[in-house]
């Protein structure tokens, strides 16, 4: 087993190797932090993260993805990204997560085309794996459309793989839970807006402080929140001291209604609510 992981974590850093300088999309999760850790061994300094800073990326996954960087020792760009000018964002369709990609893409191109870090032939990089190329992601089509590469999917890496050598190269996100952004809480079709977005960080705030990791808060029909916590959990949330402190907390947030989702976490649990044949679908795509 270590030999694969050895492996797999040669042949990333290899990945980089042809590439005179690079830029990497830096969310503060485990997969762009493995593809950041990999670029900066490979490139030293011709390396450079960039982290889109917008009401979608909750205040915590912002300084994890700062605080990432620095542990690696790679260079870190914060920029401001302005996807919820955008209409197409806003409405919030099954396709939004393109969107909002779309706007961090353009805008690291537009540093790039400035010459941050003398990187201007930069080949840009994100942290899609081989396991997300089975999920519906609609922003791997922004991807596509603006040669934004993803060197864990080419190197054949699944989630388990990054997670292996994320713990070799001693990162301390090796272990940390998927924490898609904040818009990825609103049900399709409802409108995403900066309140909506923090009403949703501070109820998943409140959770995470009772221990509950992950949560997450989904928005439907503007007024309801729907607590998805692991499955053994469900009952520990619904203890009447944890119950009426979220209810109070939660109510006292804007939300109408408050719920506790029988099945437990389920990561993207809102894709379900998704037609198999989806606008901008990337299902089955190689």
């Amino acid at each position: 087993m270590e030999s694969r992981v050895v492996e797999c974590a040669e042949r990333l850093v290899a990945w980089f190797a042809p590439w005179p300088s690079c830029a990497v999309a830096l969310s503060g999760g485990v997969d762009s932090a493995v593809v950041a850790s990999a670029a900066h061994q490979a490139l030293g300094d011709r390396a450079v993260a960039f982290t889109g800073e917008s009401p979608s990326l909750a205040r915590a996954e912002l300084e994890a993805a700062a605080e990432t960087a620095r542990r690696i020792g790679i260079r870190h760009e914060i920029i401001p990204t302005h996807e919820g000018a955008r209409n197409a964002y806003r409405a919030n369709a099954a396709d939004r997560c393109y969107h909002c990609k779309s706007e961090l893409y353009e805008r690291i191109d537009g540093e790039l085309a400035r010459g941050v870090g003398e990187l201007a032939a930069a080949v840009v990089v994100n942290g899609a794996n081989l396991d997300d190329l089975h999920d519906y992601r609609p922003g791997m089509d922004a991807a596509r459309e603006r040669d934004v590469r993803s060197p864990l999917a080419e190197s054949a890496m699944t989630k388990e793989d990054v997670r292996s050598v994320a713990r070799l190269w001693g990162l301390a996100v090796w272990d940390k839970p998927a924490s898609p952004c904040l818009a990825s809480r609103v049900a399709y079709g409802e409108e995403v807006t900066p309140e909506r977005l923090a009403r949703i960080e501070r109820a998943e705030s409140l959770l995470r402080e009772l221990g509950f990791i992950p949560a997450r808060v989904r928005l439907h029909g503007g007024e309801m929140a729907r607590i998805e916590v692991e499955a053994g959990q469900v009952t520990r949330v619904c203890q009447s001291d944890i119950r009426e402190r979220v209810l109070e907390r939660l109510t006292a947030l804007g939300f109408r209604f408050v719920t506790v989702d029988l099945g437990g976490f389920r990561s993207g649990s809102l894709n379900a609510l998704v037609p198999l044949e989806g606008p901008r679908s990337d299902r089955n795509t190689p």
